[in-house]
Protein backbone atom coordinates (compact mmCIF):
# COMPACT_ATOMS: atom_id res chain seq x y z
CA UNK A 1 0.00 0.00 0.00
CA UNK A 2 1.50 3.42 -0.99
CA UNK A 3 2.17 5.67 2.09
CA UNK A 4 0.47 8.83 0.90
CA UNK A 5 2.40 11.02 3.30
CA UNK A 6 5.48 9.74 1.15
CA UNK A 7 6.65 12.30 -1.07
CA UNK A 8 8.14 10.01 -3.88
CA UNK A 9 5.57 7.02 -3.44
CA UNK A 10 2.78 7.09 -6.32
CA UNK A 11 0.14 4.55 -7.32
CA UNK A 12 -1.23 4.60 -10.81
CA UNK A 13 -3.25 2.20 -12.76
CA UNK A 14 -2.19 1.22 -16.14
CA UNK A 15 -1.75 -1.82 -18.99
CA UNK A 16 -4.11 -3.25 -16.87
CA UNK A 17 -1.52 -3.32 -13.72
CA UNK A 18 -2.06 -1.17 -10.44
CA UNK A 19 1.53 0.35 -10.21
CA UNK A 20 3.18 1.53 -6.67
CA UNK A 21 6.26 3.56 -7.88
CA UNK A 22 8.82 4.04 -5.64
CA UNK A 23 6.84 2.42 -2.54
CA UNK A 24 9.05 2.62 0.88
CA UNK A 25 10.27 -0.17 2.62
CA UNK A 26 11.87 1.04 6.16
CA UNK A 27 15.04 -1.01 7.48
CA UNK A 28 16.07 -1.67 10.86
CA UNK A 29 18.80 0.92 10.96
CA UNK A 30 16.23 3.94 9.40
CA UNK A 31 17.27 3.72 5.54
CA UNK A 32 14.35 3.73 3.49
CA UNK A 33 14.64 1.78 0.48
CA UNK A 34 12.58 2.02 -2.46
CA UNK A 35 10.21 -0.92 -4.32
CA UNK A 36 7.94 -0.73 -7.43
CA UNK A 37 5.19 -3.03 -7.09
CA UNK A 38 3.04 -4.38 -10.29
CA UNK A 39 0.19 -6.42 -9.33
CA UNK A 40 -3.35 -6.76 -10.82
CA UNK A 41 -5.70 -4.47 -10.57
CA UNK A 42 -8.59 -6.32 -9.05
CA UNK A 43 -8.35 -6.18 -5.57
CA UNK A 44 -6.92 -9.63 -3.56
CA UNK A 45 -4.20 -11.06 -2.23
CA UNK A 46 -1.59 -12.84 -4.35
CA UNK A 47 1.62 -14.58 -4.39
CA UNK A 48 4.52 -12.10 -4.88
CA UNK A 49 7.80 -12.71 -7.21
CA UNK A 50 10.59 -10.41 -5.86
CA UNK A 51 13.50 -9.53 -6.68
CA UNK A 52 16.63 -7.08 -4.42
CA UNK A 53 19.44 -5.84 -6.26
CA UNK A 54 21.58 -3.36 -8.03
CA UNK A 55 20.76 -2.74 -11.46
CA UNK A 56 18.13 0.63 -11.15
CA UNK A 57 14.70 -0.08 -10.96
CA UNK A 58 14.29 2.04 -13.35
CA UNK A 59 16.38 1.67 -16.13
CA UNK A 60 15.11 -0.14 -19.22
CA UNK A 61 16.92 -2.88 -20.49
CA UNK A 62 16.73 -1.64 -24.03
CA UNK A 63 18.39 1.38 -22.10
CA UNK A 64 21.32 -0.39 -20.08
CA UNK A 65 22.03 -3.11 -22.06
CA UNK A 66 21.23 -2.06 -25.69
CA UNK A 67 23.37 -5.12 -27.18
CA UNK A 68 22.03 -7.91 -25.63
CA UNK A 69 18.23 -6.62 -25.84
CA UNK A 70 19.20 -5.68 -30.09
CA UNK A 71 20.14 -9.20 -29.94
CA UNK A 72 18.04 -11.37 -28.18
CA UNK A 73 14.87 -9.99 -29.35
CA UNK A 74 15.79 -10.39 -33.07
CA UNK A 75 17.04 -13.91 -32.69
CA UNK A 76 13.99 -14.90 -29.95
CA UNK A 77 10.95 -13.04 -30.89
CA UNK A 78 8.74 -14.61 -27.98
CA UNK A 79 10.77 -12.27 -26.10
CA UNK A 80 9.04 -9.19 -26.76
CA UNK A 81 5.71 -10.60 -27.96
CA UNK A 82 2.70 -10.33 -26.06
CA UNK A 83 4.26 -6.96 -24.14
CA UNK A 84 4.77 -3.36 -24.36
CA UNK A 85 8.13 -4.11 -23.04
CA UNK A 86 8.06 -0.56 -21.42
CA UNK A 87 8.81 -2.43 -18.20
CA UNK A 88 11.62 -4.83 -19.36
CA UNK A 89 14.27 -4.36 -16.55
CA UNK A 90 18.06 -5.96 -16.67
CA UNK A 91 18.09 -9.73 -15.46
CA UNK A 92 14.50 -9.26 -13.41
CA UNK A 93 10.89 -10.42 -15.03
CA UNK A 94 8.53 -8.95 -16.94
CA UNK A 95 5.45 -7.80 -15.14
CA UNK A 96 3.19 -7.68 -18.14
CA UNK A 97 4.10 -11.43 -18.30
CA UNK A 98 3.06 -12.33 -14.89
CA UNK A 99 0.49 -9.55 -13.26
CA UNK A 100 -1.86 -11.27 -15.91
CA UNK A 101 -1.49 -14.54 -14.63
CA UNK A 102 -2.12 -13.29 -11.06
CA UNK A 103 1.16 -12.60 -9.44
CA UNK A 104 2.86 -9.31 -8.06
CA UNK A 105 6.08 -8.45 -9.40
CA UNK A 106 8.23 -6.44 -6.59
CA UNK A 107 11.34 -4.85 -7.58
CA UNK A 108 14.03 -3.62 -4.58
CA UNK A 109 16.47 -1.06 -5.22
CA UNK A 110 19.62 -2.53 -3.26
CA UNK A 111 20.55 -0.10 -0.47
CA UNK A 112 22.80 2.84 -2.28
CA UNK A 113 21.57 1.95 -5.86
CA UNK A 114 19.12 3.29 -8.52
CA UNK A 115 16.46 5.03 -6.03
CA UNK A 116 17.68 3.60 -2.41
CA UNK A 117 19.38 5.65 -0.99
CA UNK A 118 22.60 4.28 1.85
CA UNK A 119 25.87 2.50 1.32
CA UNK A 120 26.74 0.19 -1.31
CA UNK A 121 28.42 -3.09 -0.41
CA UNK A 122 27.36 -5.87 -2.88
CA UNK A 123 26.46 -8.82 -1.48
CA UNK A 124 27.14 -7.94 1.97
CA UNK A 125 25.84 -9.24 5.27
CA UNK A 126 24.06 -5.70 5.18
CA UNK A 127 22.47 -6.02 1.93
CA UNK A 128 21.76 -9.72 3.02
CA UNK A 129 19.71 -8.67 6.00
CA UNK A 130 17.81 -5.88 4.00
CA UNK A 131 16.28 -8.86 1.43
CA UNK A 132 15.05 -10.19 4.21
CA UNK A 133 13.53 -7.88 5.04
CA UNK A 134 11.88 -7.13 1.58
CA UNK A 135 10.64 -10.92 1.72
CA UNK A 136 9.13 -10.13 5.02
CA UNK A 137 7.41 -6.85 4.07
CA UNK A 138 6.43 -8.71 0.36
CA UNK A 139 4.73 -10.84 2.57
CA UNK A 140 2.63 -8.90 4.88
CA UNK A 141 1.25 -6.36 2.20
CA UNK A 142 -2.85 -5.96 2.30
CA UNK A 143 -2.29 -7.68 -1.55
CA UNK A 144 -0.04 -10.48 -0.50
CA UNK A 145 -0.70 -14.03 -0.14
CA UNK A 146 1.72 -13.97 2.10
CA UNK A 147 3.48 -16.71 -0.10
CA UNK A 148 6.86 -14.61 -1.58
CA UNK A 149 9.10 -16.51 -4.32
CA UNK A 150 12.30 -15.04 -5.30
CA UNK A 151 13.34 -15.33 -9.62
CA UNK A 152 16.13 -13.37 -11.11
CA UNK A 153 19.32 -13.80 -13.14
CA UNK A 154 22.75 -13.28 -11.76
CA UNK A 155 22.75 -10.76 -9.00
CA UNK A 156 19.15 -11.70 -8.76
CA UNK A 157 19.73 -15.51 -8.47
CA UNK A 158 22.99 -15.42 -6.76
CA UNK A 159 21.62 -13.39 -3.40
CA UNK A 160 18.88 -15.79 -3.31
CA UNK A 161 20.97 -18.22 -1.64
CA UNK A 162 22.26 -16.22 0.70
CA UNK A 163 18.99 -14.97 1.46
CA UNK A 164 17.55 -18.33 1.96
CA UNK A 165 20.12 -19.03 4.25
CA UNK A 166 18.19 -16.16 6.77
CA UNK A 167 14.59 -18.78 6.42
CA UNK A 168 12.65 -16.21 5.94
CA UNK A 169 9.02 -16.81 7.01
CA UNK A 170 7.02 -15.39 3.72
CA UNK A 171 9.88 -17.45 1.87
CA UNK A 172 7.84 -20.12 -0.22
CA UNK A 173 9.96 -20.99 -3.54
CA UNK A 174 12.67 -19.50 -5.78
CA UNK A 175 14.23 -20.02 -8.58
CA UNK A 176 18.19 -19.40 -9.35
CA UNK A 177 18.36 -18.64 -12.61
CA UNK A 178 22.45 -19.06 -13.60
CA UNK A 179 23.53 -17.57 -10.05
CA UNK A 180 26.87 -18.49 -8.48
CA UNK A 181 26.46 -19.64 -4.65
CA UNK A 182 30.00 -19.84 -3.06
CA UNK A 183 31.62 -16.44 -3.02
CA UNK A 184 34.89 -17.70 -3.35
CA UNK A 185 34.99 -20.63 -5.57
CA UNK A 186 32.61 -18.98 -7.56
CA UNK A 187 33.20 -15.40 -8.07
CA UNK A 188 36.11 -13.83 -6.58
CA UNK A 189 39.02 -16.13 -7.04
CA UNK A 190 39.03 -19.40 -8.78
CA UNK A 191 40.79 -22.17 -7.93
CA UNK A 192 42.65 -19.42 -5.50
CA UNK A 193 43.25 -16.89 -8.80
CA UNK A 194 41.82 -13.68 -7.99
CA UNK A 195 39.31 -12.63 -11.04
CA UNK A 196 39.02 -8.88 -12.21
CA UNK A 197 35.52 -9.50 -13.26
CA UNK A 198 33.87 -8.08 -10.00
CA UNK A 199 36.32 -4.69 -10.14
CA UNK A 200 35.33 -4.17 -13.67
CA UNK A 201 31.29 -4.87 -13.14
CA UNK A 202 31.19 -2.25 -10.28
CA UNK A 203 32.53 0.15 -12.27
CA UNK A 204 30.44 -0.75 -15.28
CA UNK A 205 27.15 -1.82 -13.79
CA UNK A 206 26.90 -0.50 -10.36
CA UNK A 207 28.45 3.25 -10.11
CA UNK A 208 26.64 4.05 -12.98
CA UNK A 209 23.53 3.42 -11.78
CA UNK A 210 24.36 4.50 -7.95
CA UNK A 211 21.87 6.47 -5.61
CA UNK A 212 22.84 10.37 -6.16
CA UNK A 213 23.32 10.57 -9.80
CA UNK A 214 20.58 12.63 -10.20
CA UNK A 215 20.49 14.67 -12.72
CA UNK A 216 23.71 12.93 -14.01
CA UNK A 217 22.10 9.64 -14.34
CA UNK A 218 19.69 8.46 -16.65
CA UNK A 219 15.80 8.64 -16.84
CA UNK A 220 13.20 6.12 -16.32
CA UNK A 221 11.46 5.57 -19.65
CA UNK A 222 8.26 4.23 -17.78
CA UNK A 223 7.81 7.02 -15.62
CA UNK A 224 10.33 9.98 -16.52
CA UNK A 225 12.00 9.81 -13.34
CA UNK A 226 15.58 10.19 -12.57
CA UNK A 227 16.83 6.73 -12.37
CA UNK A 228 19.01 7.18 -9.52
CA UNK A 229 16.82 9.48 -7.28
CA UNK A 230 15.93 12.75 -6.61
CA UNK A 231 19.11 13.92 -5.02
CA UNK A 232 22.18 14.59 -7.03
CA UNK A 233 25.45 14.35 -5.24
CA UNK A 234 29.10 15.44 -5.50
CA UNK A 235 31.53 12.75 -6.66
CA UNK A 236 33.18 12.63 -3.29
CA UNK A 237 29.87 12.14 -1.82
CA UNK A 238 29.56 9.46 -4.08
CA UNK A 239 32.89 7.57 -3.39
CA UNK A 240 31.96 7.83 0.80
CA UNK A 241 28.61 6.42 -0.41
CA UNK A 242 30.13 2.55 -1.68
CA UNK A 243 32.96 0.61 -0.74
CA UNK A 244 36.20 -0.14 -3.30
CA UNK A 245 35.00 -3.74 -4.31
CA UNK A 246 37.89 -4.53 -6.57
CA UNK A 247 40.38 -3.52 -4.04
CA UNK A 248 37.72 -5.22 -0.80
CA UNK A 249 38.02 -8.43 -2.84
CA UNK A 250 42.01 -8.50 -3.01
CA UNK A 251 42.38 -8.11 0.61
CA UNK A 252 40.70 -11.52 0.95
CA UNK A 253 43.10 -13.79 -0.88
CA UNK A 254 42.01 -16.69 0.94
CA UNK A 255 38.39 -18.23 1.49
CA UNK A 256 38.21 -16.06 4.98
CA UNK A 257 35.62 -14.61 6.84
CA UNK A 258 34.68 -11.93 4.45
CA UNK A 259 33.92 -14.78 1.80
CA UNK A 260 31.77 -16.76 3.94
CA UNK A 261 29.71 -13.99 4.78
CA UNK A 262 28.92 -14.15 1.50
CA UNK A 263 27.99 -17.41 0.94
CA UNK A 264 25.01 -19.44 1.63
CA UNK A 265 24.72 -22.10 4.58
CA UNK A 266 23.88 -25.51 2.75
CA UNK A 267 21.81 -26.84 6.02
CA UNK A 268 19.82 -23.73 6.47
CA UNK A 269 18.92 -23.80 2.52
CA UNK A 270 15.22 -25.60 2.82
CA UNK A 271 13.23 -24.17 0.61
CA UNK A 272 11.89 -25.08 -2.47
CA UNK A 273 14.15 -24.50 -5.63
CA UNK A 274 14.37 -24.50 -9.06
CA UNK A 275 18.30 -23.90 -9.50
CA UNK A 276 18.80 -23.12 -13.84
CA UNK A 277 22.75 -23.21 -15.10
CA UNK A 278 23.83 -22.07 -18.26
CA UNK A 279 26.61 -24.66 -19.94
CA UNK A 280 28.67 -22.15 -21.55
CA UNK A 281 28.59 -19.88 -18.27
CA UNK A 282 32.14 -20.91 -17.47
CA UNK A 283 33.43 -18.41 -15.28
CA UNK A 284 30.68 -17.27 -13.22
CA UNK A 285 26.84 -18.91 -13.67
CA UNK A 286 27.14 -22.60 -13.74
CA UNK A 287 29.07 -24.10 -10.98
CA UNK A 288 26.78 -22.60 -7.87
CA UNK A 289 23.17 -23.68 -9.60
CA UNK A 290 24.73 -27.25 -9.46
CA UNK A 291 26.62 -27.44 -6.17
CA UNK A 292 23.45 -25.72 -5.15
CA UNK A 293 21.45 -28.60 -6.34
CA UNK A 294 23.69 -31.41 -5.18
CA UNK A 295 24.15 -29.31 -1.68
CA UNK A 296 21.39 -27.83 -0.76
CA UNK A 297 19.18 -29.32 2.03
CA UNK A 298 15.76 -28.57 0.21
CA UNK A 299 13.47 -31.47 0.13
CA UNK A 300 12.02 -30.10 -3.01
CA UNK A 301 14.74 -29.24 -5.45
CA UNK A 302 15.35 -28.97 -9.31
CA UNK A 303 17.39 -28.50 -11.41
CA UNK A 304 18.14 -26.96 -15.23
CA UNK A 305 20.19 -26.63 -17.62
CA UNK A 306 20.68 -24.80 -20.95
CA UNK A 307 22.89 -23.21 -23.54
CA UNK A 308 23.30 -19.80 -25.29
CA UNK A 309 23.10 -16.43 -23.82
CA UNK A 310 23.17 -15.44 -19.86
CA UNK A 311 20.02 -13.78 -20.47
CA UNK A 312 17.67 -15.07 -23.38
CA UNK A 313 16.40 -18.52 -21.85
CA UNK A 314 14.95 -16.32 -18.34
CA UNK A 315 12.63 -14.69 -21.10
CA UNK A 316 11.82 -16.95 -23.76
CA UNK A 317 8.79 -19.08 -23.71
CA UNK A 318 10.72 -22.07 -22.55
CA UNK A 319 12.10 -20.78 -19.64
CA UNK A 320 8.93 -18.53 -18.61
CA UNK A 321 6.88 -21.27 -19.09
CA UNK A 322 9.26 -23.50 -16.98
CA UNK A 323 9.25 -21.10 -13.84
CA UNK A 324 5.46 -20.17 -14.13
CA UNK A 325 5.04 -24.05 -13.63
CA UNK A 326 7.05 -24.08 -10.82
CA UNK A 327 5.95 -21.28 -9.21
CA UNK A 328 2.08 -21.56 -9.92
CA UNK A 329 2.59 -25.15 -8.20
CA UNK A 330 4.64 -24.08 -4.93
CA UNK A 331 3.08 -20.08 -4.34
CA UNK A 332 -0.40 -20.75 -5.89
CA UNK A 333 -0.70 -24.72 -5.19
CA UNK A 334 -2.29 -25.50 -8.13
CA UNK A 335 -2.14 -29.15 -9.21
CA UNK A 336 -0.48 -29.38 -11.95
CA UNK A 337 2.02 -32.35 -11.58
CA UNK A 338 5.03 -30.51 -10.79
CA UNK A 339 6.05 -31.84 -7.74
CA UNK A 340 6.66 -35.38 -9.68
CA UNK A 341 8.39 -34.24 -12.23
CA UNK A 342 12.13 -35.57 -12.60
CA UNK A 343 14.36 -33.38 -10.71
CA UNK A 344 16.80 -32.73 -13.51
CA UNK A 345 16.10 -31.19 -16.69
CA UNK A 346 18.67 -30.90 -19.42
CA UNK A 347 19.22 -29.47 -22.69
CA UNK A 348 22.51 -30.96 -23.95
CA UNK A 349 24.24 -29.84 -26.28
CA UNK A 350 25.22 -31.01 -29.59
CA UNK A 351 27.40 -29.16 -32.38
CA UNK A 352 24.02 -27.84 -33.74
CA UNK A 353 21.15 -28.03 -31.51
CA UNK A 354 20.12 -28.77 -28.32
CA UNK A 355 17.93 -31.96 -27.10
CA UNK A 356 15.75 -31.91 -24.15
CA UNK A 357 16.53 -35.09 -21.61
CA UNK A 358 15.21 -35.66 -18.21
CA UNK A 359 17.30 -37.19 -15.68
CA UNK A 360 16.77 -38.20 -11.64
CA UNK A 361 19.48 -36.98 -10.25
CA UNK A 362 22.87 -34.96 -10.37
CA UNK A 363 25.65 -36.22 -11.55
CA UNK A 364 23.81 -38.62 -13.65
CA UNK A 365 24.12 -41.93 -11.86
CA UNK A 366 24.98 -43.94 -14.85
CA UNK A 367 28.19 -41.70 -16.00
CA UNK A 368 31.13 -43.94 -16.97
CA UNK A 369 33.74 -41.96 -15.52
CA UNK A 370 36.53 -42.42 -17.85
CA UNK A 371 39.74 -41.16 -16.99
CA UNK A 372 42.23 -40.12 -20.20
CA UNK A 373 46.08 -40.14 -19.29
CA UNK A 374 48.71 -38.07 -20.47
CA UNK A 375 51.16 -39.44 -23.02
CA UNK A 376 53.94 -36.83 -23.31
CA UNK A 377 55.97 -38.51 -25.86
CA UNK A 378 53.00 -38.40 -28.55
CA UNK A 379 51.18 -35.34 -26.81
CA UNK A 380 48.09 -37.72 -26.94
CA UNK A 381 45.07 -38.14 -24.07
CA UNK A 382 45.40 -42.65 -24.13
CA UNK A 383 43.01 -44.74 -22.05
CA UNK A 384 45.71 -46.78 -20.67
CA UNK A 385 48.85 -45.18 -18.26
CA UNK A 386 51.86 -45.10 -19.87
CA UNK A 387 54.45 -47.37 -18.50
CA UNK A 388 57.38 -44.95 -18.63
CA UNK A 389 58.12 -41.85 -16.66
CA UNK A 390 58.56 -38.56 -18.78
CA UNK A 391 57.79 -34.63 -18.42
CA UNK A 392 57.03 -31.93 -20.43
CA UNK A 393 57.65 -28.36 -19.52
CA UNK A 394 56.23 -25.15 -20.64
CA UNK A 395 56.71 -21.43 -20.48
CA UNK A 396 53.91 -20.21 -17.45
CA UNK A 397 52.82 -17.10 -19.44
CA UNK A 398 52.90 -19.08 -22.80
CA UNK A 399 50.20 -21.64 -24.51
CA UNK A 400 50.79 -24.27 -22.53
CA UNK A 401 50.67 -27.67 -23.92
CA UNK A 402 48.00 -29.42 -25.56
CA UNK A 403 47.05 -33.20 -25.24
CA UNK A 404 44.56 -34.65 -27.68
CA UNK A 405 42.54 -38.15 -28.09
CA UNK A 406 43.01 -39.94 -31.36
CA UNK A 407 39.60 -39.43 -33.39
CA UNK A 408 36.55 -40.98 -31.67
CA UNK A 409 35.10 -43.98 -33.24
CA UNK A 410 31.70 -43.61 -31.71
CA UNK A 411 29.90 -40.71 -31.01
CA UNK A 412 30.49 -39.69 -27.38
CA UNK A 413 28.76 -37.76 -24.97
CA UNK A 414 29.94 -35.78 -22.27
CA UNK A 415 27.73 -34.75 -19.58
CA UNK A 416 29.22 -33.45 -16.09
CA UNK A 417 31.93 -32.23 -14.13
CA UNK A 418 35.31 -33.20 -14.89
CA UNK A 419 38.25 -33.35 -13.01
CA UNK A 420 42.28 -33.47 -13.76
CA UNK A 421 45.38 -34.83 -12.10
CA UNK A 422 48.00 -33.26 -12.61
CA UNK A 423 51.97 -34.14 -10.84
CA UNK A 424 53.50 -30.19 -11.12
CA UNK A 425 56.45 -28.04 -10.60
CA UNK A 426 57.83 -24.66 -10.90
CA UNK A 427 61.09 -22.75 -11.61
CA UNK A 428 59.67 -20.45 -8.50
CA UNK A 429 57.14 -20.72 -5.46
CA UNK A 430 54.11 -20.94 -7.36
CA UNK A 431 52.12 -21.76 -10.48
CA UNK A 432 48.76 -21.29 -11.80
CA UNK A 433 46.81 -23.68 -13.72
CA UNK A 434 44.15 -22.94 -16.40
CA UNK A 435 42.49 -26.33 -17.45
CA UNK A 436 40.47 -26.08 -20.46
CA UNK A 437 38.08 -29.14 -22.44
CA UNK A 438 38.69 -28.53 -25.78
CA UNK A 439 36.88 -30.33 -29.26
CA UNK A 440 38.56 -30.50 -32.11
CA UNK A 441 37.36 -31.42 -35.83
CA UNK A 442 38.79 -34.16 -37.92
CA UNK A 443 40.56 -30.95 -39.49
CA UNK A 444 41.56 -29.61 -36.37
CA UNK A 445 39.55 -27.08 -35.71
CA UNK A 446 38.05 -25.73 -32.55
CA UNK A 447 34.98 -26.30 -31.76
CA UNK A 448 33.78 -23.49 -29.72
CA UNK A 449 29.85 -21.99 -28.86
CA UNK A 450 27.94 -19.16 -27.76
CA UNK A 451 28.48 -19.41 -24.52
CA UNK A 452 26.80 -17.30 -21.74
CA UNK A 453 28.49 -13.75 -23.28
CA UNK A 454 31.51 -15.13 -25.14
CA UNK A 455 30.60 -15.96 -28.75
CA UNK A 456 34.11 -18.24 -28.69
CA UNK A 457 33.83 -20.19 -25.13
CA UNK A 458 35.38 -23.66 -25.45
CA UNK A 459 34.05 -26.86 -23.90
CA UNK A 460 35.05 -26.32 -20.39
CA UNK A 461 37.30 -24.36 -17.99
CA UNK A 462 38.92 -25.18 -14.62
CA UNK A 463 41.94 -23.25 -12.27
CA UNK A 464 44.18 -23.42 -9.61
CA UNK A 465 47.05 -21.75 -7.77
CA UNK A 466 49.37 -24.39 -7.09
CA UNK A 467 50.33 -23.14 -3.75
CA UNK A 468 45.88 -23.65 -2.94
CA UNK A 469 46.01 -27.33 -3.73
CA UNK A 470 45.20 -28.43 -0.25
CA UNK A 471 41.51 -30.48 -0.92
CA UNK A 472 38.92 -30.79 2.12
CA UNK A 473 38.53 -34.47 2.31
CA UNK A 474 34.69 -34.21 3.36
CA UNK A 475 33.64 -32.69 0.62
CA UNK A 476 35.50 -33.80 -2.08
CA UNK A 477 34.60 -36.77 -5.12
CA UNK A 478 37.14 -37.73 -7.47
CA UNK A 479 35.00 -36.60 -10.39
CA UNK A 480 34.74 -32.46 -8.30
CA UNK A 481 37.71 -31.86 -6.09
CA UNK A 482 37.32 -29.53 -3.56
CA UNK A 483 39.98 -27.47 -2.21
CA UNK A 484 39.70 -25.40 1.47
CA UNK A 485 41.56 -22.32 0.11
CA UNK A 486 42.03 -21.83 3.88
CA UNK A 487 46.13 -21.40 3.70
CA UNK A 488 49.27 -21.00 1.10
CA UNK A 489 51.19 -23.96 0.29
CA UNK A 490 54.53 -22.11 -1.67
CA UNK A 491 56.33 -24.98 -3.50
CA UNK A 492 59.85 -25.56 -3.40
CA UNK A 493 61.51 -24.65 -6.64
CA UNK A 494 61.54 -27.92 -9.36
CA UNK A 495 60.11 -30.23 -6.76
CA UNK A 496 56.99 -32.28 -8.30
CA UNK A 497 53.67 -31.96 -5.76
CA UNK A 498 50.46 -33.22 -6.67
CA UNK A 499 47.72 -30.78 -8.18
CA UNK A 500 43.66 -31.98 -8.59
CA UNK A 501 41.86 -29.54 -10.61
CA UNK A 502 38.00 -28.54 -10.62
CA UNK A 503 36.61 -28.53 -14.27
CA UNK A 504 33.30 -27.02 -14.65
CA UNK A 505 30.00 -28.88 -15.63
CA UNK A 506 29.78 -29.26 -19.05
CA UNK A 507 27.86 -30.82 -22.08
CA UNK A 508 28.59 -31.91 -25.42
CA UNK A 509 27.91 -34.64 -27.52
CA UNK A 510 31.22 -35.31 -29.97
CA UNK A 511 30.62 -36.81 -33.04
CA UNK A 512 32.68 -39.81 -33.82
CA UNK A 513 35.96 -38.78 -35.98
CA UNK A 514 35.96 -35.97 -33.38
CA UNK A 515 38.85 -35.33 -31.04
CA UNK A 516 38.83 -33.83 -27.35
CA UNK A 517 41.62 -32.63 -25.90
CA UNK A 518 42.89 -30.93 -22.76
CA UNK A 519 45.20 -27.35 -22.85
CA UNK A 520 47.05 -27.21 -19.37
CA UNK A 521 48.53 -23.31 -19.49
CA UNK A 522 49.15 -20.62 -17.12
CA UNK A 523 47.27 -17.78 -18.24
CA UNK A 524 43.44 -17.47 -19.49
CA UNK A 525 42.57 -19.06 -22.70
CA UNK A 526 42.33 -17.48 -25.69
CA UNK A 527 40.19 -18.12 -29.25
CA UNK A 528 42.02 -16.63 -32.61
CA UNK A 529 38.80 -15.20 -33.61
CA UNK A 530 37.83 -11.52 -32.08
CA UNK A 531 34.23 -11.55 -30.43
CA UNK A 532 33.89 -8.08 -30.35
CA UNK A 533 32.56 -6.03 -26.96
CA UNK A 534 29.17 -6.01 -25.35
CA UNK A 535 28.17 -2.19 -23.92
CA UNK A 536 28.39 -3.49 -20.39
CA UNK A 537 32.18 -4.88 -19.96
CA UNK A 538 35.53 -3.59 -20.70
CA UNK A 539 37.66 -6.18 -22.27
CA UNK A 540 37.14 -7.70 -25.93
CA UNK A 541 35.51 -10.92 -26.07
CA UNK A 542 38.43 -13.74 -26.63
CA UNK A 543 37.26 -16.61 -25.64
CA UNK A 544 36.76 -15.74 -21.49
CA UNK A 545 34.21 -13.28 -21.62
CA UNK A 546 34.66 -10.54 -18.70
CA UNK A 547 36.02 -13.22 -16.16
CA UNK A 548 39.86 -12.85 -16.63
CA UNK A 549 42.89 -13.22 -14.18
CA UNK A 550 45.13 -10.88 -15.02
CA UNK A 551 45.63 -8.83 -12.53
CA UNK A 552 49.66 -8.04 -11.77
CA UNK A 553 48.94 -7.60 -8.01
CA UNK A 554 47.46 -11.18 -7.96
CA UNK A 555 49.62 -11.87 -10.46
CA UNK A 556 53.33 -11.38 -9.35
CA UNK A 557 55.89 -11.65 -12.57
CA UNK A 558 58.35 -12.69 -10.80
CA UNK A 559 56.38 -15.57 -9.44
CA UNK A 560 53.77 -16.80 -12.04
CA UNK A 561 56.05 -15.77 -15.15
CA UNK A 562 58.37 -19.01 -14.33
CA UNK A 563 58.77 -22.34 -16.33
CA UNK A 564 56.14 -24.96 -15.29
CA UNK A 565 56.71 -28.53 -15.81
CA UNK A 566 54.21 -31.64 -15.59
CA UNK A 567 55.58 -34.83 -14.70
CA UNK A 568 54.69 -38.51 -14.95
CA UNK A 569 55.75 -41.11 -13.40
CA UNK A 570 55.49 -45.25 -13.35
CA UNK A 571 52.61 -45.74 -11.09
CA UNK A 572 51.55 -41.92 -10.61
CA UNK A 573 50.45 -41.16 -14.19
CA UNK A 574 48.77 -37.38 -15.22
CA UNK A 575 44.84 -37.65 -16.08
CA UNK A 576 42.07 -36.33 -17.13
CA UNK A 577 38.69 -37.42 -15.65
CA UNK A 578 35.33 -37.29 -17.97
CA UNK A 579 31.62 -37.98 -17.24
CA UNK A 580 31.01 -40.29 -20.54
CA UNK A 581 27.72 -40.74 -20.51
CA UNK A 582 26.60 -43.89 -22.58
CA UNK A 583 23.18 -44.08 -24.37
CA UNK A 584 19.85 -44.95 -22.46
Amino acid sequence: MTDKRDAQARMEIRDGMRIDWDAPIPMDDGIVLRADVFRPAAEGRYPVLLTYGPYAKGLAFQDGYPDAWETMVREHPDVAAGSSNVYQNWEVADPEKWVPHGYVCVRVDSRGCGRSPGYVDPFSPRETRDFAACIEWAGEQPWSSGKVGLNGISYYAINQWQVASQQPRHLAAMCIWEGAAEWYRDTSHHGGIYCTFWANWFDMQVKTVQYGLGTRGPVSRATGDLVCGPETLTDAQLAANRCNFGADLLAHPLDDQYSKDRSPDWSKVTVPLLSSANWGGQGLHPRGNFEGFMRAASAEKWLEAHGIEHWTHFYTDYGRELQKRFFDYFLKGEKNGYGSDPRVLLQVRHLDRFEERVEREWPIARTQWTKFYFDFASGALITQPPAESASRSFDAIGDGITLMTPPLPAETEITGPSAVKLILSSSTEDADVFAVLRVFSPDLTEIVFQGAIDPHTPIGQGWLRASHRKLDPAISKPWRPYHTHDERQPLKPGVPVELDVEIWPTSIVVPAGYRIALTIRGKDYEHACRGGKLSNFKNELRGCGPFLHDDPIDRQANIFSGKTTLHGEKGRQPYLVLPVIPRK
